[in-house]
């Protein structure tokens, strides 16, 4: 017997998620609705092959991808287990009836772009990738080809981020050789690219905040600095130099880009012999900045 994971129902996080679900679903839907399927872009999954069906054989879009989601999510839980939940089924029910609906009420090309097909492929693919981080807020997948390469994952024991890119760059090429139009992949490569630095940005936001390795025989003058003037925390790392052997304290610590400017400034003062790695922190948690209680309940 085939069963699929669910939540407590009609509790406050039962309704967030639902609704997550109603609004990301839409916006997936208007994504290929309006920019993806009139211009037959292809930007992988589900709705990718679906895309080149409906425009060879006039299929109804989305009902082509339920008709391959159903299957697929069945196969996926016999051979994976319960790990998709009921939210992913709903997901895929949903943006199939909404695109079947506004398709019908607003025709197959209602922008009407004409030859504007990067605008329609940056576009969509930012609208998709908002509905597709909306609907990982809420916990839910978007199901389709994502389950064959989890499938692939399990046999071949290969990255899933990888077989994701390869069954989506397949899909991709099957575009190229019905449409027979070079341009096709080379726009629907634009989408799916964008639609991944879109799905990053709705689930960490914008994140502008810089980390900071820093090395310098003027340690607790910068360690006062960074607690008294920048009101910032840190901690100290024992280290030991590779060429002379000698033992090192190695602030580590995280500030914006203001106070990244301030600090070395103030470091270029005191040591000029001073150390700094500066890496980008696309999350932080704790204190100081967002807690993860408070990440995990958005």
């Amino acid at each position: 017997m085939i069963k699929l994971q669910s939540d407590q129902l009609f509790t406050r996080k039962w309704f967030r998620d639902y609704g997550l679900i109603a609004i990301g679903t839409l916006f997936i839907s208007v994504g290929y609705v309006f920019f993806m399927s009139p211009y037959k872009i292809v930007p992988g999954g589900i709705y990718g092959i679906s895309i080149v069906l409906h425009h060879t054989f006039g299929l109804p879009l989305g009902l082509t991808a339920l008709f391959f989601n159903i299957p697929l999510t069945i196969i996926g839980t016999k051979l994976l287990g319960p790990r998709f939940g009921a939210k992913t089924v709903v997901g895929f029910i949903l943006t199939s009836v909404y695109v079947d609906s506004l398709s019908y009420f607003f025709g197959d090309d209602f922008l009407k772009l004409g030859d504007d097909v990067l605008l329609a492929s940056i576009f969509g693919g930012v609208i998709i990738g908002i509905g597709v981080g909306i609907m990982f807020k809420s916990k839910a997948t978007s199901g389709g080809t994502d389950v064959v390469a989890m499938i692939l994952c399990k046999y071949t024991r290969r990255q899933l981020g990888q077989l994701m890119m390869i069954v989506d760059s397949c899909i991709v090429l099957i575009g190229l050789a019905v449409f027979g139009d070079w341009k096709i992949p080379l726009y629907s490569w634009i989408t799916i690219f964008t639609m991944g630095k879109v799905i990053d940005v709705v689930l960490q936001g914008i994140n502008y905040d810089k980390a900071l390795l820093i090395i310098s025989d003027k340690h607790e003058e910068i360690r006062r600095k960074i607690i008294d003037d920048l009101n910032r925390g840190g901690t100290y790392i024992n280290g030991t130099g590779l060429f002379n052997g000698k033992d090192r304290k190695i602030i580590y610590t995280v500030v914006n880009r203001r106070e990244l400017a301030i600090l070395e400034e103030f470091i270029s003062e005191i040591d000029d012999n001073a150390f700094l790695t500066v890496l980008d922190a696309s999350e932080i948690l704790g204190k100081g900045f967002k807690s993860l209680k408070d990440k995990i309940s958005d």
